[in-house]
This record gives structure tokens, sequence and C-alpha cells, in this order.
């Protein structure tokens, strides 16, 4: 399954299941097959965000340090980290948000 998210401001942002459910969840959204998301709810959204990424960021940094205090090696290849993923629907509830146009999906 895909989450397909369309606004009438912005070109639709297609997630697939896994990566979708976790930035509604994130946001405190139930990951149905369809929703809304409206104007007044988009602030808290990108905060909540932008709080996920941040823990999600620190975690990462700790798990780092931890590896280099054991002497294991770094892999140098770089994981698609939350910031990745969320940055693009950051960007569109955002646009939404300035332009007072609601997301949905699965519609």
């Amino acid at each position: 399954m895909l989450y397909k998210f369309k606004s009438k401001v912005t070109g639709d942002l297609i997630m697939l299941e896994p990566n979708g459910r976790r930035m509604l969840q994130i946001i405190g959204k139930e990951p149905g097959p369809r929703g809304i998301i409206q104007v007044p709810e988009m602030a808290a959204a990108m905060a909540a965000l932008e709080h996920a990424i941040a823990e999600d960021e620190a975690q990462r940094q700790a798990e780092a340090e931890e590896s280099r205090r054991e002497g294991h090696e770094l892999q140098t290849q770089e994981a698609i980290t939350l910031r990745h993923r969320a940055m693009p629907f950051i960007d569109m509830l955002r646009r939404c948000e300035q332009a007072a146009a609601d997301i949905v999906w699965g519609v």
C-alpha cells in the first residue's frame, strides 16, 4: 500500500506504507486508508515531526558514540534517516498552512 498525500497547493507526496504510517503516528493521526490534516493541526504536526527528528538524531549520535567506545568500526554507508523521510512532508505542511489548504490522503 502507498500513502498519497494531496493538497490544492502542492504536488502529491507519495510514501510507502511503513513510512506514511510512521509520519501519521508521529503527528497523532490514525494511519488509516483515508484521512485529513486540517490547517489548524499543521503547526502541531510540524512541531511533532521536528521533535521526532531531533530524538532520532540524538539516538543515532548516542549509538555512534557507544560503538566508538566499544572499538567497533563505524559503517560508512549512510542510512536514510527520519529527517530525509520527513522533510518533504514538513515542507508540504508548511506550504499548506501558509495557503490555508488541508491535506488529504486516500480520497
